[in-house]
């Protein structure tokens, strides 16, 4: 008997160490996680998103070839634009510092600060700029940029923009067509009233040509720049959580967890223990009973 209760008591020794041990893992586990977690939802928020009529930059694929293909290869380039988007968010504790650092960045790669936004406080400030550089330079200016501050989120976006510029080249094309249409309907002569319903035809005419003439001009190759979208945001830098931290909190609360599911473990056996005695009682009770009946 002495041999059986050894042999259960080393079973359910290794099934509470295992739980120990997959409990203490599981909350060591989650303290890296959550902390990850909690790290980038606390930049998720997109400020450029909400806002609308923001500068567009666009910029070329060059494409280099030989011989008789240089002419064909000078007429692709300049028909293969798209626009990329770098966003970088950083917190820092120095914000007055990081900023003059931002500005000379940018200045010193030739940049230019299309849009500038300053939000908060002193303790709690936010400035989020809007940045047009020149598409060689990008990758560095991007890296460079990264260097500022405590990084929190990255992205670049490329979105291929060829079709746009065809399109309102041929609608230009078309407006124009539609103008020298009109000019020369008005060189006609006829009555004052038509005269006048031309002239503001040709007015309205000219001005979506002047609307188009603005949107073309952001692919011109003089306009030609890649966007990189800085946000920065004031707050004393997080300090990292030490590994012997991170273990220390993961043993107490493995402790405390695994006590209560030990404790609640032995009430509810305790229970079925007294449960299955009354109803063995119960069964005497009944026989003794029946056999009185007799």
């Amino acid at each position: 008997m002495a041999k059986n209760f050894r042999s259960r008591f080393l079973k359910l020794s290794k099934w509470s160490v295992g739980l120990f041990i997959l409990l203490f893992a599981f909350r060591l586990l989650y303290g890296y996680v959550a902390a990850d977690s909690t790290s980038r939802n606390d930049y998720s928020d997109n400020f450029f998103g909400s806002i609308d009529n923001l500068r567009k930059n666009y910029a070329s694929e060059k494409i280099a070839m030989k011989g008789d293909n240089i002419q064909a290869a000078s007429n692709m380039a300049s028909s293969q634009k798209f626009e990329k988007t770098a966003s970088i968010k950083a917190k820092t504790s120095e914000f007055d510092k990081d900023e003059n650092l931002i500005k000379a960045k940018t200045k010193s790669y030739n940049a230019i600060i299309q849009y500038e936004q300053n939000l908060g406080q002193k303790g709690n400030r936010q400035i989020h700029l809007l940045i047009g550089i020149n598409p060689a330079k990008f990758d560095n200016f991007y890296l460079e940029l990264q260097k500022i501050g405590v990084l929190k989120d990255t992205e670049i976006t490329k979105v291929d923009k060829t079709n746009e510029y065809r399109q309102l080249n041929a609608k230009k094309i078309s407006i124009e067509k539609m103008l020298q249409s009109l000019t020369e309907l008005k060189s006609k002569g006829g009555q004052i009233a038509d005269f006048i319903s031309l002239n503001d035809k040709i007015l309205e005419v000219e001005e979506q040509l002047q609307g188009l003439g603005v949107e073309l001009g952001n692919f011109n190759t003089e306009n030609e720049f890649c966007t990189v979208r800085f946000s920065m945001y004031e707050g004393a830098t997080e300090k990292s959580i030490s590994f012997m931290h991170r273990t220390k909190v993961a043993l107490e609360w493995t402790i405390k967890y695994f006590a209560i599911i030990a404790i609640t473990s032995l009430f509810i056996l305790i229970a079925i223990f007294v449960l299955l005695s009354i109803i063995d009682k119960l069964k005497i009770i009944t026989t003794v009973n029946n056999k009185l009946n007799e």
